[in-house]
């Protein structure tokens, strides 16, 4: 019998979760990627949202609404969940899911481009306490850097595949999105106004609290 990896034994320990099957499900049967979070990482959103008592939060990429079930169960009474999804698609089966489960009050959807979306919140003056990037790579050090603009102080910000299966680590590997995800990386590790870290799991995980 071949041992289980790490994150293969730590998700054993974890109980069904029937509404997030049911999100991957969902998303199965549309012919959706099926690149969902993994169960232990959606926990751990809803972790993190509930150990900082954020608010307000702004997902880039929503796909079908699994990490934004997982976001949203941390929040609070009157808390708030923006995502940006630039298919309509893809903001509607995410939405029904979030219904499903019981959030629908707690989520707003903004279709398109995720960049001017994030000028208009500036704009507007709206301010953030998490943050979860998990959308085009080549666009990561652009996401962050409108994060740290929209963020109240002491907010996180979360970036998905941060390792890029391996790419990010293969200096041979010198596409746009890869050159992008190793800036936005050594930003979240090592820019001033963070303290960050990324961790080798779930094909990366990047934690960052805004100063």
């Amino acid at each position: 019998m071949t041992q289980p990896s790490a994150e293969q034994y730590v998700e054993s320990l974890l109980t069904r979760d029937e509404q997030l099957e049911q999100v991957k499900a969902g998303i199965r049967s549309r012919n959706m990627p099926e690149i969902s979070i993994a169960p232990g990482y959606g926990k751990l959103l809803t972790l993190l949202v509930k150990m900082t008592g954020a608010k307000r939060i702004l997902e880039i990429g929503a796909l079908g609404g699994y990490s934004g079930i997982c976001l949203t169960r941390g929040l609070g009474d009157g808390g708030k969940l923006i995502s940006l999804e630039l298919k309509q698609e893809y903001a509607d089966v995410a939405h029904q899911h979030l219904i499903n489960a019981g959030l629908g009050d707690k989520v707003e959807y903004r279709i398109g481009e995720a960049l001017p979306h994030l000028q208009q919140l500036e704009d507007e003056g709206q301010k953030f306490d998490a943050f979860f990037i998990d959308a085009d790579k080549g666009n990561y050090p652009n996401y962050l850097e409108f994060a740290i603009r929209l963020a109240n102080p002491g907010a996180i910000i979360l970036g998905d595949n941060a390792l890029m299966h391996g790419r990010a680590m293969d200096e041979k590997q010198q596409g746009n999105a890869v050159t992008k995800m190793r800036q936005f990386n050594a930003s979240m590790a090592s820019d001033p106004r963070l303290e960050g870290v990324i961790l080798p799991a779930y094909d990366g995980l990047a934690i960052a609290r805004v100063r």
